[in-house]
């Protein structure tokens, strides 16, 4: 039953051969890959306007557009840069792949670990803000909004485990969506500002926020740029997953970065059009987009449109990082510098194990930052641009060492997306360090230390089980060592002498194994052993302390058994199997407590004989 209710949730087994099945088309990928740059209008021109709205007031609508200018333009570079990231790196893993091979494993691992962070603040900030949509249409959910964001992310996260094409379906939608919600609002908001002879603010339910006086500094406007550039996270998502489009996936991954600048020129450009016009202020309790909904449109049922397509999106832009993540993971994993588990599909053909450590990371900030998106977007956009700069400087590293057909053009564009970026990570850390950037500045080194330590352990595993080819050609597999079995056994019974005569077909060299953990508690095994017609010898140990695998492990590392010290040891290990589940919590079990601490010794093989016991009567 339960592997049926699991089937049901996440979808049945998919085969190797419908791998190809399950790719983006330019329609449905675009979407499911951009949804985190696009949905990051929701809050990008929020977070600017808490930056200069209580220092400037309303001086503060005469800078956003100039601003969201100098955004946009970064933006359109950056997309420009990475449509030639996806034409030189067609098999994906963005700028880690960029970095590695042009300016070495280490620029590589810090463009890795880069992106890691900004996939799992993805998710945070996406989720976060969606509730915040949530709550602002439905202010009675405001005090459980952390528990709706965790269980936003598990939704998420199983949607993603259904597999790519079934998530493309179901998440490229609610994009669709909120981009037809914000045209309308758009298109209304020109309408409707423009008619007006004059505008006043409508009487909404805001908190108050302290208007100054302060003249307008260049820090100021550094720290309100610092803050918008989240709309241009998730920019890179297309590029790390390029091998998740249907054929020429690069070509594919060109067309969706073309369409993802559109929609962002339009969404982003027109709410900060808007923003200039109706003037809203930045509240904990209403939305920027919501108070331009009510300003459009009234709290009608436009208004709770725009809120679900707005918290729809936001919800869905998490499956950018899902999408992204996981098949950074699989890229860093085929280089051994995470564990290689983060390389194997799941049973419907997607990389389960990324997707669920993105989850759990992504719920952890969720719960220590209480679902506040504007706590976290402090940590956002450091990370994210910093493996852009490694992108851009690793592509023109590549264009001046290669000099393929074109490339003083393709050198200009990295040229000026090297300075674009460099200059953004140099503004977001003097803007957001002591704001919470510097829990990014410090995590990064870290990851590099575990990546690269992980990388030392495959390599010495590696050089420890290699074999030459002489060595093979010298092995003679007709001659094998002297085997010697040791049963471990707590008292005479049907299953230890099926164990016994077993490993008699094995070999002669047999012992049975008992520890006496209570004086005169082995003479009733005794006694039954001596009606055995067996020379197999009975060896028992006392235990004072209770303890059964210690005894035997000093058994087998002393000289006192039979063996010699070149043989192998196998320790057979009968075990009894219930038929139903929670039967198996009613026993000891005390065979996998031995077989756990067997692993650890040398010469020593485990081999477990199964018993199965007929359903009870």
């Amino acid at each position: 039953m339960l592997r049926q209710l699991f089937a049901w949730i996440v979808g049945r087994r998919l085969e190797n051969e419908r791998l190809s099945e399950e790719k983006f088309s330019v329609f449905w990928g675009m979407p499911i890959l951009s949804s985190d740059a696009i949905s990051s209008v929701a809050y990008a021109v929020e977070e600017m306007l808490w930056i200069l709205v209580p220092v400037i007031g309303m001086a503060s609508y005469l800078w956003m557009p100039r601003i969201a200018i100098s955004i946009i333009l970064l933006m359109l570079i950056l997309v420009f840069s990475y449509r030639q990231v996806v034409e030189a790196y067609p098999g994906g893993g963005g700028a880690y792949v960029v970095a590695r091979d042009n300016l070495g494993s280490g620029s590589g691992l810090i463009a890795g670990a880069a992106l890691s962070i900004d996939y799992t603040l993805t998710v945070a900030v996406s989720i976060t803000a969606g509730t915040a949509a949530i709550t602002s249409a439905f202010p009675q959910l405001l005090s459980h909004h952390v528990a709706i964001s965790v269980l936003l992310v598990i939704l998420v996260a199983l949607g993603n485990i259904r597999g790519i094409r079934e998530s493309s379906r179901l998440f490229s939608i609610p994009t669709y969506a909120f981009i037809a919600a914000v045209l309308a609002l758009i298109i209304v908001g020109i309408i409707k500002g423009a008619s007006a002879t004059h505008y006043s603010i409508p009487e909404v339910e805001m908190s108050h926020v302290p208007f100054g006086t302060e003249l307008v500094t260049i820090f100021l406007l550094m720290r309100a740029f610092s803050s918008g550039c989240s709309a241009v996270t998730g920019v890179e998502a297309i590029s790390d997953a390029v091998p998740n489009f249907k054929e020429p996936p690069e070509v594919n991954a060109k067309r969706a970065y073309t369409l993802l600048a559109f929609a962002i020129i339009i969404t982003f450009g027109g709410i900060t059009y808007l923003t200039n016009v109706y003037h809203p202020v930045p509240t904990p309790n209403l939305t920027i987009i919501a108070q331009l909904a009510i300003d459009v449109f009234g709290r009608g049922g436009m208004f709770y449109f725009i809120q679900f397509a707005t918290a729809a999106i936001l919800i869905m832009a998490a499956n950018t990082a899902f999408a992204g993540f996981p098949t950074l993971l699989s890229v860093i994993a085929q280089d051994r510098f995470v564990p290689r588990q983060f390389a194997m599909r799941g049973h419907r053909l997607n990389f389960n194990n990324g997707i669920a450590i993105l989850a759990v990371l992504a719920i952890i900030l969720v719960v220590i930052f209480q679902g506040s998106t504007h706590h976290l977007i402090p940590l956002y956009a450091i990370g994210v641009f910093t493996s852009f700069s490694l992108a851009q400087v690793g592509l023109l590293t590549r264009w001046f060492r290669e000099k393929p057909d074109g490339w003083p053009y393709k050198a200009v564009v990295n040229s000026v997306g090297a300075a674009a970026t460099v200059s953004t990570v140099l503004i977001l850390g003097v803007t957001k360090f002591s704001e919470g950037a510097w829990v990014v500045v410090v995590v990064i080194p870290i990851l590099v230390v575990l990546m690269l330590g992980i990388h030392g352990h495959y390599k010495s595993v590696a050089r420890q089980l290699d074999i030459s080819n002489e060595a093979l050609i010298g092995t003679d597999l007709s001659r094998g060592t002297v085997l010697h079995v040791i049963v471990p056994i707590d008292s005479m019974n049907t299953m230890v002498v099926k164990a016994l005569q077993y490993a008699r077909t094995m070999t002669a060299n047999v012992e049975a194994f008992h520890v006496e953990i209570y004086p005169g508690e082995g003479d009733k095994l005794r006694n039954k052993w001596a009606l055995l017609n067996t020379d197999i010898p009975l060896v028992m140990r006392q235990s004072p302390y209770r303890d059964i695998v210690g005894p035997l492990v000093e058994y087998i590392n002393s000289e006192d058994h039979a063996s010699k010290p070149g043989d192998m040891i196998t320790v057979m290990l009968p075990q009894f199997f219930v038929s139903k589940w929670w039967q198996t919590l009613l026993h000891n079990n005390t065979s996998i407590f031995i077989a756990n601490a067997m692993f650890r010794q040398h010469k020593v093989v485990v081999s477990v004989l199964p018993f199965y016991l007929e359903a009870d009567k």
